[in-house]
């Protein structure tokens, strides 16, 4: 470990003498550029930033004049040199930097500014290998290393806030403060490791390589918030970069600022809303979908949605796959609701939720792909887990029918419906569903009996509240999201009414679930697929 020297303190004001500039998106530059210059500071910059410079008029000496050698390699070689770095790395009061600085002519630079090239949007774009590998920055991080290494006496800007942030202490009184100086040194250091990550990441994935000896997650932060889970908790939201349809990039058109569990909720009830083609709602609470319906039109949706457990859907969150209308609006403000995300919505639909104050509502650019490729992370004291994202779609043929009376084609589509919500509830997971609606739905429990138990309860209760003498889960498709260990669950959902089951198997006792199921005439297909979620 190499010992720290024992440097001078680092003053707290340093008036900028030179700053060197180079970026890849040249928004803001003018303004910038000509307030450094009337403040007296050399500027100095390559290629494209030089010319742009120039062509404002003001004066911009090239990098070469300080190096003494051209840009060369295609640009791959213009910043890698002494000159650069020592003026960059050199601390100014230490007498042996100074000498070294002296007697080889490298003269201080005060501020740098780099945006770096631009190889996350080079992938976004679905630019190809050789365009990505062109598009890997190595001058610009080690530049803005150098300079936040050495934050002592250099100011660094990575970004447009921070240059402004250097542009206004100037103003102010023609200097940057130490404390300022830290603050850019930890923002730049920040930017670089998620630049490595972005590229370590896309270079693991070109080799298909699914667990890297080391995994880099990096974030941009979209908002701080004013709590986490519980007050006593902070919070903070970050994106990551991938451009997935979603809460990450939503537009909150109104409401109270979102909370931890606003933006959880939300992005489980859209995942789950995008998984079906028909008009759908998805109403979620504390993570777990409590009622979920596809119908003719959003607002059919909805209120089938509803009927599955109004109780709970007080103070939840609503997702829809479709852009609202008023009709629509008008039916989801009749009870208390936290959030709605939609792809969409009119004006009129907007009128009717501005009279909801604290009703956040979030408008998306499409729908998530529940079958695109992607991953999700967990993380564990010590550590994090990471897992392909599930992707799994059962279809009609998928289904291996283990009983002997045969599902009718309506108990297919039934089954196949649960599944899907199933596969989005927290384990243990029972869902009764029937004619595109959940009539009941367990989650979180220990035991897969309980869950069964829990959903009949919900199924019970609705069909009171619709006036029915007989539950909602009469006749309905029940799914397990993992096989059943026992016949226990299985009986307490031909105990509720379902007159067809749908659950992965492989348990060693299927042969004892499948024969409890021949007993009672009931239906059962394997799905031979899990969709645990814990």
């Amino acid at each position: 470990m190499p010992a720290a020297p024992d440097f001078p303190p680092a003053p707290d004001a340093i008036k900028p003498v030179r700053a060197l500039i180079s970026l890849s998106d040249k928004a803001g530059l003018e303004d910038a550029a000509r307030t450094l210059a009337g403040l007296g500071v050399e500027l100095v910059s390559t290629g494209g930033t030089k010319a742009a410079i120039a062509g404002f008029g003001l004066p911009v000496k090239d990098v070469a004049d300080l190096t003494g050698f051209p840009e060369m390699m295609d640009g791959r070689v213009k910043t890698l040199h002494p000159v650069v770095h020592g003026g960059l790395l050199g601390v100014r009061n230490a007498p042996a930097h100074a000498a070294a600085m002296t007697e080889h002519n490298i003269g201080a630079i005060d501020i740098v500014w780099i945006d770096l090239y631009p190889f996350e949007k080079t992938v976004e774009d679905g630019g190809g290998f050789e365009a990505a590998i062109e598009n890997i920055d190595i001058g610009g991080p080690a530049m803005i290393r150098s300079g936040s290494k050495n934050h002592g006496h250099v100011a660094v800007a990575v970004d447009a806030e921070s240059i402004n942030l250097i542009v206004d202490a100037l103003k102010a009184d023609g200097s940057t403060t130490l404390a300022l100086r830290k603050q850019l040194a930890a923002r730049a250091f920040a930017r670089t490791a998620a630049y490595d990550a972005a590229v370590s990441g896309w270079f693991a994935g070109q080799l298909n390589d699914a667990a890297p000896a080391r995994k880099s997650i990096a974030g941009s932060l979209a908002q701080t918030l004013r709590y986490g889970e519980n007050p006593h908790q902070t919070g903070a939201f970050y994106r990551t970069g991938e451009r997935r349809p979603g809460v990450a990039y939503a537009e909150q058109v109104q409401g109270k600022e979102l909370g931890y569990n606003n933006i959880a909720d939300a992005d489980a009830a859209y995942e789950l809303v995008a998984e079906f083609e028909a008009p759908a709602c998805v109403i979620v609470k504390h993570a777990n979908p409590c009622g979920v319906a596809v119908g003719h039109t959003l607002s059919e949706a909805y209120a089938r949605a509803l009927e599955c457990d109004a109780v709970s859907a007080f103070g939840g969150v609503i997702a829809v796959n479709r852009p609202l209308t008023g009709e629509d609006a008008r039916a989801i403000t009749g009870i208390f609701t936290e959030v709605v995300i939609a792809p969409g919505a009119d004006e009129e639909a907007k009128a009717v939720f501005a009279a909801k104050k604290n009703l956040r509502l979030l408008i998306t650019d499409g729908l998530p792909d529940p079958h695109g490729a992607g991953e999700v992370f967990r993380s564990v004291a010590g550590g994090f887990l990471v897992q392909s994202r599930d992707r799994s779609l059962i279809k009609p043929e998928d289904l291996k029918i283990v009983t002997r009376r045969q599902p009718t084609p309506t108990e297919i589509q039934d089954m196949l419906f649960a599944f899907t919500v199933a596969k989005h509830v927290k384990s243990n997971a029972i869902v009764y569903a029937k004619d595109g609606q959940t009539a009941g739905i367990g989650a979180g429990q220990m035991n897969r009996r309980d869950s069964a138990r829990i959903a009949a309860i919900r199924a019970k209760e609705a069909g009171e509240a619709k006036g029915l003498a007989h539950s909602l889960a009469e006749g309905s498709a029940c799914a397990s999201e993992a096989f059943f260990p026992f016949a226990d669950g299985l009986l307490e959902a031909v105990a509720a009414g379902a007159t067809a089951v749908i659950q992965p198997g492989g348990s060693i006792r299927d042969e004892e679930v499948i024969a409890a199921a021949d007993e009672r005439g009931i239906a059962m297909a394997f799905t031979g697929v899990r969709v645990f979620r814990h």
